[in-house]
């Protein structure tokens, strides 16, 4: 840029009648307009706007002309060309024989430059498993993201090679789901993902020492609507089972405790309490937890905060 074009710059950020700095840039118009005297700095602004309006966001998704937004969830995170399975044309008429058979070759070559490295081979085996597991036992597409960044990491660190891809994946699924306070338990997930609950256990572990994450207490407050909805329980007994996990928590009666079966033994007092007719059987089945965990942890709580319960 010249000396003259930086010196014109420089003078038309200060209104060349009264110097002042305050502009005010008028888009319907193209005009930018000093404040104080009200001079005509600048006309014909250039929009970089989109030239079409929007008013719902749904209406803003269908008519921008960019492409999905980078994934992690993706092996490649979605920046690469996928070609379709569609043999027409923009008109709708059918493609003829040759040029399908050409789309057909440029779609395998397209795949196999994709996934060309044992890397990217493995994001892919892996991506595909998250993927299914999320679906599986219904996740949000956040949790799903943040596994995918979790896995990425081991991968980066060398903690696959020589494991399951299945177990890491499912331990990096869990970890995303204590970190953002998800009720997914580990059972859930080892079975969604058919990897002995062992071995995802002894990954998540090794995912924790590795990466240096440090996960949250886990709050047995996230677990008591997901078994009552199982079971079928109210919603103000629901209220007082979490009164009373709350209480617990104040008097310190829940720590080192699993908070399922706290959850569950909660539960299960606001039902003796508002005279709702659910055994320990019933409960332990929706927390999937035993019969003895939910009558232990019962009898702790009832010690711990005093309650008088009706025989």
């Amino acid at each position: 840029m010249s000396k003259k074009n930086i010196t014109r710059q420089r003078l038309t950020d200060k209104c060349p009648e009264c110097g002042s700095q305050n502009k005010i840039h008028d888009s319907d118009s193209g005009e930018t307009i000093c404040g104080n005297c009200g001079l005509v700095i600048r006309e014909q602004m250039m929009d970089k706007g989109p030239e079409w309006r929007a008013f719902t966001q749904e209406e803003k998704a269908s008519r921008s002309r960019v492409g999905t937004p980078t994934s992690y969830s993706v092996h490649d995170k979605g920046l690469s060309t996928a070609i379709g399975r569609v043999d027409r044309d923009a008109f709708g008429r059918k493609l003829p024989l040759s040029t399908r058979l050409q789309m057909w070759r440029l779609r395998k070559w397209q795949i196999r430059s994709r996934v060309h490295s044992s890397v990217d081979r493995n994001l892919a085996q892996a991506m595909a498993e998250l993927d299914r597991l999320s679906d599986k036992v219904y996740l949000p597409g956040s949790v799903k993201e943040k596994a995918a960044v979790t896995y990425r990491k081991a991968l980066d660190k060398g903690l696959v090679r020589g494991r399951s891809i299945a177990a890491i994946a499912a331990a990096s699924l869990y970890a995303a789901c204590r970190s953002t306070s998800t009720p997914r338990t580990l059972r859930e997930i080892s079975e969604a993902s058919l990897v002995n609950k062992k071995d995802v256990a002894r990954c998540y572990r090794l995912l924790l020492r590795e990466l240096d994450i440090k996960m949250p207490i886990a709050n047995p407050l996230t677990y008591v609507s997901k078994i009552a909805e199982k079971t079928g329980i109210s919603g103000t007994t629901q209220g007082i089972a979490i009164k009373l996990l709350a209480e617990a928590k104040r008097k310190r009666a829940s720590a080192g405790k699993d908070p399922m079966g706290l959850a569950a033994a909660a539960l299960y007092i606001a039902c003796l309490m508002k005279a709702e007719k659910k055994t320990q059987k019933d409960i332990a089945e929706a927390a999937g937890v035993t019969e003895v965990t939910v009558r232990n942890r019962y009898k702790t709580l009832k010690k711990q905060l005093g309650i008088e319960l009706p025989e």
